[in-house]
């Protein structure tokens, strides 16, 4: 027996190769008009995805029963936690559950985050990083307090910041603070780190005629982010997410005006090429967050699938 590609396997096993072979990407979705709910996407490389069909969890929470952006992280105890939009406007707070596989969720709650701001005008696209070096998640969204900053030509009812609160076990939330003014109407934003001490906020301009995504960067995963960067992609864009595949980091955008996604990728978060046409992603897919789960939570969910009402009703084409 030639034992050297046996001690070759278990050298790259030891590496972490292995786990990584088990691991497949997934992109949470939603399909307009937003009323039906959860869908995924999966991809085996990065850069070419499938759907996986839906909805997985119908919204029940909120007066309008909406869910749109949805975001998914999985805990250090394996417990995957979604957060999303509940309603376009009048709703202080976001809509959370949890999973074990992503198949039987939790019963669902609506989270409140802004009462204290009485003229709150709405909570948009909580994100959900977990950050290992305080074991805590950060939720970041985007609300409207009016005349409570400078705005340009947007209305005072779109004049947009970013806030977050954090917690533990989501049973306790700290009080929301404000996450991030960086002098424009700013939404839709996610946080990568890159490295050690490294953080990376990807965020859409929603000032007009911007309306594209940037970059700004910190030390602490609470900020403050500062060198906010040109836009990286072409007016009408948002939504964006980023993943890593193999050494690059690859940054996912919702054109919606052009009803498409686009992608670029970058290695350092200042240099960034588009790779729109080597990506395809399936159309009527709206914006979430990529996340890695293992070959057989991806198993599991292709045999429920089979047992699902699909429902195709809402995809746009």
């Amino acid at each position: 027996m030639n034992v050297r590609p046996f001690f070759g396997l278990l050298a790259l096993c030891l590496l972490g190769a292995c786990r990584e072979s088990r691991s497949v990407y997934l992109f949470t979705s939603f399909r307009e008009p937003a009323t039906a709910g959860l869908y995924f996407l999966y991809s085996r490389d990065g850069y070419h995805w499938k759907d996986l069909g839906g909805p997985w969890l119908p919204p029940d929470v909120g007066p309008r029963k909406l869910m749109r952006d949805p975001s998914i992280v999985q805990g250090p105890d394996g417990v995957f936690h979604l957060v999303w939009t509940t309603n376009w406007s009048g709703d202080k707070g976001f809509g959370y559950a949890f999973s074990t596989d992503l198949i039987h969720w939790s019963p669902q709650q609506f989270i409140p985050v802004m009462e204290d701001e009485p003229s709150t005008v709405n909570v948009w696209a909580p994100d959900l990083f977990y950050d290992k070096d305080s074991s805590r998640f950060v939720i970041v969204w985007a609300s409207t307090i009016p005349f409570r900053f400078p705005k340009g030509q947007e209305p005072e009812n779109d004049n947009q910041r970013l806030y977050y609160a954090t917690t533990k076990d989501f049973k306790t939330f700290t009080p929301e603070r404000l996450f991030l003014d960086p002098g424009f109407s700013s939404i839709d934003a996610t946080i990568v780190q890159p490295g050690p001490g490294q953080y990376v906020l990807v965020f859409k301009d929603n000032t007009r005629p911007e309306r594209d995504i940037k970059v700004a960067f910190a030390s602490s995963v609470l900020g403050p982010y500062t060198n906010v960067s040109p836009s990286l992609t072409a007016e009408f864009t948002e939504g964006p997410t980023a993943t890593r595949v193999g050494k690059d980091w690859l940054i996912y955008y919702d054109a919606y005006r052009k009803k498409m996604f686009g992608a670029a990728r970058t290695r350092d978060f200042h240099t960034f090429t588009d790779i729109t046409a080597q990506v395809s992603v399936p159309k009527g897919h709206k914006h979430g967050t990529i996340f890695m789960v293992t070959r057989k939570t991806l198993r599991g969910l292709q045999e429920a699938s089979t047992h699902l009402q699909i429902d195709t009703t809402h995809a746009t084409h």
